[in-house]
């Protein structure tokens, strides 16, 4: 699967529509961009249940000020709608594929109570959070229809 070019109209749909979502923000001048690309994109075909995102911090200079991106590339990951990994630098193939199955292992009723904690919400029954989405509104987030091969191998 290709990856997907985020833009201000499509990046809250995106978040919000699919169940893990990970964000490469670049630039054109930046050569460990460059070196990132096709790491990225062959995680791309391998993943194809995780929407691969693609934003040019150049051209949306709105969305890379929103999102407080201050270095190249930046890789975010939102799991059910929230942001659950920001972290800048190149990361090598081996790194990323780590990264992508501790994304899929991650225990979401955990870290829905724990963003309910740290920003002073009740904890919803049904797991409805507020997450904060770069440059989006307030929205409600609850449970994302997720594959069922997400469980333990084998299973």
């Amino acid at each position: 699967m290709p990856t997907l070019p985020l833009t201000p109209q499509n990046f809250e749909s995106v978040i919000t529509r699919n169940p893990i979502v990970l964000v490469d923000w670049w630039a054109d001048w930046c050569g460990w961009c460059t070196r990132f690309a096709p790491v990225f994109e062959s995680s791309a075909e391998r993943h194809r249940d995780v929407v691969h995102a693609t934003v040019d911090a150049v051209a949306e200079e709105e969305m890379k000020n929103a999102a407080e991106v201050t270095a190249y590339p930046t890789l975010m990951a939102y799991r059910e709608g929230l942001l659950v990994y920001n972290e800048a630098g190149y990361l090598d193939a081996e790194s990323l594929e780590e990264l992508v199955q501790n994304i899929k292992w991650l225990d979401m009723d955990k870290i829905r109570r724990e963003f309910a904690e740290q920003h002073g919400t009740p904890a919803d029954p049904y797991g409805a959070v507020t997450p904060a989405v770069p440059g989006g509104t307030s929205r409600m987030a609850g449970l994302a229809p997720t594959p069922s091969r997400y469980g333990w191998p084998g299973l």
